[in-house]
């Protein structure tokens, strides 16, 4: 390999010939090489992108302030146009394990953009003194956290969990008057109708939702403008508005300028925040692939209220078997996303005295999070609610022998009647409806309306 000398004030290191970073990314190149998770690649796109924005705006801001001549800031500005839309993704080869400030990340952004920003405007464009103008690693990772977390908020996150709602609310529709065994504590209980169990499917995820929306106006409070400590040092009085201005601009984002600098850099309640409403709907979406996992399960041996599509076989020995492999696929990404947030919670706690020193991952936990909720949804949504069938036979035969319909009876017989019979009924494995006309000689026709299982799902006296 082919290299050149870069220098910078700790001296010279050689850098790879083709490699647009400078000597500061090659010093961490070097010196963290721990998991191999690069940013760009799989679930930190959007924190190249939020780069790319930062350094975008960040020009923008110190042109219009003045302090960053229109040559070199249309430079700074055409080569951060291209760092967020990706064309330089393999330009940022750090591992996420790094400095607890991310600053060999803002580097890397800082010295693959000087040497951009050199070629086009043929002039020396200096990473630390006109990329960086008026920032810090400081402010410019947490900044990067909120806005890529909100880009992916809005464009997989919240997209994803609408279209999940929408599917299960249809489907709940189509089932209306499809009434089912309920169950607590997985023992037969009261009927219910199927659109009634997913409805409250629905509202944890609405519930859900409201929380998700909430947390992320708090991610718009940016905190570029705190520079080193959130004193604003280095930076023109006006710059943390006008750069909120100017990302709101160009990403369509609704951000402001933080409200306490000293808050923005030092903690990052705001992301745990967020990562614990994912987090939340992890728990939801693993419920939900529960209950479609016991209800699909058999087909001859267990609930089998429902039959998932089949979509692969199940077994390398046992012939035939088949599956539920997309709620178990999700289940697991939701133990991911609950192992996620424990790391984002613990490095939210190492905000020593004026910085948080675990933004690199806590960036990169948060940001998988939101990519494995928003890729989950659509697979649980499309390949098991919409196309599950439910075996109208199996749920039927049941609910006619179930005997907790007996509870319809204690304003009739007294609670302890109402068990005898049930208990009877259970043992001789008889309809309800029959042993009860035995033992109370109420008319078999008013213990039929007493005992429909629909009426039952409809509550009241």
């Amino acid at each position: 390999m082919k290299y050149r000398i870069e220098k910078d004030t700790m001296g010279e290191i050689n850098v790879p010939h083709d490699a647009l970073w400078g000597a500061q990314t090659q010093r961490a190149l070097e010196n963290f090489k721990i998991s191999g998770i690069k940013f760009a690649f799989p679930f930190g796109r959007s924190f190249i992108e939020a780069l790319g924005v930062i350094k975008f705006a960040a020009a923008a801001s110190n042109q219009k302030l003045k302090l960053l001549d229109s040559r070199k800031a249309k430079a700074i500005k055409t080569a951060s146009k291209e760092v967020l839309l990706g064309k330089h993704d393999g330009q940022f080869p750090l591992d996420v394990f790094q400095t607890g400030s991310g600053t060999s990340t803002n580097m890397n952004a800082n010295e693959v953009i000087a040497n951009l920003a050199t070629k086009k405007a043929r002039i020396k464009i200096n990473a630390n003194d006109h990329v960086n103008m008026s920032q810090s690693s400081n402010d410019v990772i947490p900044t990067a956290i909120c806005i890529s977390a909100l880009l992916d908020t809005q464009r997989l996150l919240l997209p994803s969990l609408e279209g999940l709602i929408k599917v299960i609310d249809k489907k709940a529709l189509s089932l209306k008057g499809q009434v089912k065994t309920g169950r607590t504590h997985l023992m037969d209980a009261m009927p219910i109708d199927f659109s009634q169990e997913l409805s409250g499917w629905s509202a944890q995820l609405k519930a859900v939702e409201k929380s998700i929306v909430s947390a992320s106006k708090e991610m718009a409070y940016l905190p570029q403008g705190g520079t080193a400590i959130g004193t604003g040092v280095n930076a023109h009085k006006d710059f943390g508005k006008i750069f909120a201005a100017e990302v709101s601009k160009l990403t369509k984002l609704n951000v402001k300028t933080s409200t306490n600098y000293f808050k923005s850099l030092s903690a990052q309640d705001s992301a745990v925040q967020l990562s614990s409403s994912v987090k939340n709907l992890s728990l939801v979406l693993t419920k939900i692939s529960n209950d479609l996992r016991w209800m699909n399960s058999g087909p001859l041996t267990g609930l089998g209220e429902i039959e998932l599509e089949a979509l692969q076989p199940g077994s390398s020995i046992m012939p035939g078997k088949v599956n539920p492999v997309i709620p178990e696929a999700v289940a697991m990404a939701c133990a991911d996303v609950i192992g996620n947030d424990v790391t984002v919670s613990i490095g939210s706690q190492s905000g020593n005295f004026q910085l948080n020193v675990m933004l690199p991952v806590i960036a990169y936990n948060l940001l998988k999070s939101i990519s494995l909720m928003s890729n989950s949804m659509p697979l649980l949504a499309n390949k098991a609610i919409k196309t599950f069938k439910v075996n109208k036979k199996n749920i039927e035969e049941s609910i006619g022998m179930n005997p907790i319909l007996v509870t319809a009876l204690n304003r009739e017989i007294g609670y302890e009647r109402a068990a005898y019979i049930a208990k009877k009924a259970y043992k001789e494995k008889r309809s309800i409806v029959d042993v009860a006309h035995e033992e109370t000689g109420l008319p078999l026709k008013k213990l039929k309306v007493l005992l429909n299982p629909v009426k039952l799902t409809k509550g009241g006296l």
